[in-house]
């Protein structure tokens, strides 16, 4: 494409486009022209970015393509509808979609740390480059720290902090997976050497049960939310990598809307196990009726997964914006 030639052809158009914009009043032509000329300008716009890549003119036909979108579609204002629609279809679509990330990474990960966690129970030089004997003793002794950590503070407030802290390592797996997903595989490892300590220094004590009994009502929904995460922002960073049919920015613009909702979902998930954390886990209910909650929680969340999202799928929703909030483009070859 002769890119001066194009611009010589197309820019009445675009000024008429622009003039049109700026008005406050139109006539029925008027509106009809403008809507026309917001086609074409669409066209135009994807054409150059495709063809003849411009960073002024793609700016300047970016800026005036969103004007007369928003022109066109009107002002669209969310309403409890579109609140509904995302958590009966939207989210669980999104994480069911996922699944052949998310699913793999948990059972890794999993793996991972109770082979990290046997490793420190059954070698005593592990457990020594960890902390002084009389630390350990201390962390893993009935009423020690690993016990009295749930209930050092005020429920609320610690189920606050634990549902801040969860919800951000969320978020930064899902955000940071566009670094082909090389942070998003820190940040998990970070989060299972943990458990794998915890299940290595209190097996080693004889008190494996007990650490179970504390971990589970809360940590199977947990785990479950950062997996997903995690898996989804792997998923980000394949599609640098090898974004398919699509182009490489149109699949990262709809693979990103998709993670940005369910980083909004998964949210809304730790808040739940956040809630189970600060008032279940540290409560005086037996261990079996608090793991039963907490297996109760996780079987919800995957049956609303399995579901709702599978349901939702097979209809066609895939996770992302409504087609009338994407941006314009024309059709490209494969």
């Amino acid at each position: 494409m002769d890119l001066d030639v194009f611009v010589s052809a197309h820019r009445a158009e675009w000024d008429r486009l622009d003039d049109l914009l700026r008005r406050r009043r139109l006539t029925g032509a008027e509106t009809d022209e403008l809507v026309t000329l917001y086609q074409r300008t669409a066209t135009h716009l994807s054409l150059i970015q495709s063809s003849a890549p411009d960073p002024q003119l793609t700016g300047r036909l970016s800026q005036l393509v969103a004007r007369a979108r928003s022109a066109v579609t009107g002002t669209r204002r969310a309403s409890w509808r579109d609140v509904t629609s995302f958590l009966t279809q939207g989210f669980p679509a999104a994480v069911y979609r996922s699944r052949r990330w998310w699913v793999p990474t948990a059972l890794i990960s999993t793996a991972v740390s109770v082979l990290l966690g046997w490793w420190i129970g059954t070698h005593p030089d592990v457990r020594s480059s960890i902390a002084a004997p009389s630390q350990l003793r201390e962390l893993t002794r009935p009423g020690g720290e690993y016990e009295t950590y749930y209930s050092s503070h005020p429920a609320a407030s610690f189920a606050a902090q634990v549902w801040t802290n969860n919800a951000q390592a969320a978020a930064m797996c899902l955000v940071l997976g566009i670094f082909l997903g090389l942070p998003v595989l820190w940040i998990l490892f970070q989060n299972m050497l943990n458990l794998g300590v915890g299940f290595g220094l209190m097996s080693s004590a004889g008190r494996l049960d007990t650490f179970l009994g504390l971990v589970l009502p809360h940590g199977l929904l947990e785990l479950t939310a950062v997996f997903v995460a995690a898996g989804t922002g792997l998923r980000l960073g394949w599609t640098v990598i090898d974004p398919g049919p699509r182009t490489r920015r149109v699949a990262l613009a709809e693979e990103g809307r998709a993670a940005v909702g369910m980083a909004i979902g998964l949210a809304l998930v730790l808040f739940v196990s956040g809630a189970i954390e600060g008032f279940v886990t540290p409560s005086g209910l037996p261990t079996w009726a608090r793991i039963t909650i907490g297996v109760a929680a996780e079987a919800l969340f995957l049956g609303y997964v399995w579901i709702l999202g599978g349901r939702a799928v097979r209809a066609g929703e895939t996770g992302d914006v409504e087609a009338a909030e994407r941006s314009a483009r024309v059709p490209t070859a494969a």
